[in-house]
């Protein structure tokens, strides 16, 4: 498992502390667990790819309305995509974007998840029609819960996204 200061290490050399490291150290042993179960499920090699798993995180935190997360895993769906369009689309409307009928079965299971509905045999076998297995479905399931719980909180405190993701993802990488 990564120690803590990984993340702090990968976003100082990015040029800025994202805000939920900043505002959730108020308590630093919640910040470690958080940060810990944060690296299980989106850093962890499974069946998901990194940018399902972002569009996991933006869809159903739309769906919160959590601006903090939308924004921020908006510019990780646009980084990992390598589509520039894919992060707002999925944010403003996931059944209208330009999605693969994976990524459409994934976030229909993540936002019924998200929602706290009942998930029935039909939602895994949907799953299971794009080659998405139970431990896939566990793994769609803890990410939508584990971000509801994220968007709960950076609405408590007013979390805002910094401005330095707003431009992520959406132009060509500078050469330096």
């Amino acid at each position: 498992m990564k120690n803590p200061t990984y993340h702090i290490n990968v976003f100082l050399q990015a040029g800025f502390l994202p805000n939920v490291l900043r505002c959730l150290s108020h308590r630093p042993d919640e910040l470690r667990a958080f940060l810990n179960y944060y690296d299980i499920l989106m850093l962890k090699e499974n069946n998901l790819s990194k940018a399902e798993k972002e569009m996991i995180v933006v869809a159903t935190s739309a769906a919160n309305n959590c601006m903090y997360c939308v924004v921020s895993h908006g510019a990780l769906t646009r980084i990992y995509s390598k589509n520039p369009l894919l992060g707002d689309q999925v944010a403003i409307n996931w059944k209208a974007a330009d999605l693969t009928k994976r990524e459409r079965a994934i976030l229909e299971f993540a936002t019924k998840i998200g929602r706290s509905e009942t998930i029935e045999d039909n939602d895994y076998a949907a799953l299971e029609e794009q080659g998405l297995g139970q431990e896939d479905a566990w793994d769609i399931g803890a990410i939508a819960a584990f971000f509801a719980l994220s968007n709960r909180m950076a609405h408590m405190i007013d979390m805002r996204p910094n401005n330095e993701f707003f431009n992520m993802g959406r132009l060509p990488k500078e050469n330096k």
